[in-house]
């Protein structure tokens, strides 16, 4: 653990540094449409796309936590009301799915439509059908945003689906493989903590930050 700390400066460094493992120039012909999974993973996909035109676009996901414990996440609802469950942990505490269904429906009512109202003025998220994608995020604790979005943007038949994240753990990179096209990391930990923990600095991400990137001013 104890060697990954601090390890990148913060969300710009870790662009750059990615650059070296990123197909820049394949994603400016082909152009790719970057997809942020989470406000940092938005941050770092402005940072990456520097001065390309590349559309930034946030699918906006929200997390269910175990009904004992409001800090363990058990599953994950998206845009489209996509669900993916972590089946072990649900097992394990006993929890009844009429519970994550329940959840995910207000998640989805009280928290995702109040986002795409408010950054994309009501706007559904984009089809990516035929579309070449690479969803992005700073770090992955348990790949599960990753999962979601896979999830919602391969029912929309892309042509190809890449993932992008500075920091891995290496069970999640194994997991997430062979939903994804390619990969793109810098670092692959075997005893991962948490993502804030592998960057000198992670600057929060607010409203007037996630509506600039997006290109949209809300009206609310």
């Amino acid at each position: 653990m104890g060697r990954y700390k601090n390890i990148l400066k913060n969300r710009e460094d870790a662009a750059k540094r990615l650059y070296d493992v990123i197909p820049m120039q394949r994603l400016k012909d082909e152009n790719w449409k970057l997809i942020a999974v989470s406000r940092g993973g938005l941050e770092l996909a402005f940072h990456i796309r520097g001065k390309y035109k590349n559309s930034i676009d946030f699918l906006f996901s929200e997390a269910i936590m175990a009904p004992n414990n409001h800090e363990c996440e058990i599953a994950r609802v998206c845009e489209g009301e996509e669900i993916v469950i972590n089946e072990k942990l649900v097992s394990a505490f006993g929890i009844k799915y009429d519970y994550i269904y329940g959840e995910a429906h207000r998640k989805h009512e009280e928290k995702i439509l109040s986002y795409i109202y408010q950054y994309r003025k009501g706007r559904p998220f984009t089809s990516m059908h035929n579309k070449i994608v690479m969803l992005v995020d700073e770090g992955s604790e348990t790949g599960l945003k990753f999962l979601t979005a896979l999830k919602a943007i391969l029912a929309m038949k892309p042509k190809a689906i890449y993932i992008v994240t500075p920091v891995i753990p290496s069970d999640v990179l194994e997991f997430l493989e062979p939903f994804a096209d390619d990969l793109f990391y810098l670092y692959k930990i075997d005893d991962y903590v948490e993502t804030p923990l592998y960057y000198e600095e992670l600057e929060k991400i607010d409203e007037e930050r996630i509506e600039k990137i997006l290109g949209e001013k809300s009206e609310i």
